[in-house]
């Protein structure tokens, strides 16, 4: 028997979706989700959807290139998770510049929205600069561009 394959998002069209189940360490003492945590899952979708392109973050990290760094969030909170849900986040790459990014997220519960969120990675150099990314990331990111708004 082979281990099992840790979860991994899909594309449907130019969006990636990752779900998340709410477990109990999610929740803080009035038994929702704490806010802090909608942040951890949309970190890893956003993880998942850079692998899902065929971006190797790891590799480029260790080979001293850089990393991409979250330098900006726009958040808005709308309504609450609890325990046990089961909830999916969508991304939406919406620009691609020389040295960043922004993503579009939306954690939602079935066809309810319950937080909506764009972020900005830079990619940075091992001391920290802006630099540009690589032009393979670049590239693996064209086919899924958002050139719309929705």
């Amino acid at each position: 028997m082979s281990p099992p394959q840790p979860y991994h998002g899909h594309f449907e069209g130019m969006r990636h979706i990752f779900a998340v189940r709410v477990y109990f360490e999610d929740t803080d003492f009035s038994g929702i989700v704490y806010h802090a945590r909608y942040l951890h899952f949309m970190e890893r979708a956003r993880s998942d959807m850079l692998a899902c392109v065929g971006i190797d973050q790891r590799r480029v990290h260790e080979d001293g290139t850089g990393a991409y760094a979250v330098t900006e969030m726009q958040i808005k909170y709308r309504r609450p998770a609890q325990f046990d849900d089961a909830l999916y986040v969508i991304s939406t790459v919406e620009a691609v510049r020389g040295a960043s990014c922004d993503i579009h997220q939306t954690v939602m519960r079935g066809s309810e929205i319950l937080v909506t969120a764009t972020v900005t990675a830079a990619f940075l150099s091992p001391d920290g600069k802006p630099r540009r990314q690589p032009a393979h990331w670049v590239a693996a990111f064209q086919p899924f561009l958002n050139r719309t708004e929705e």
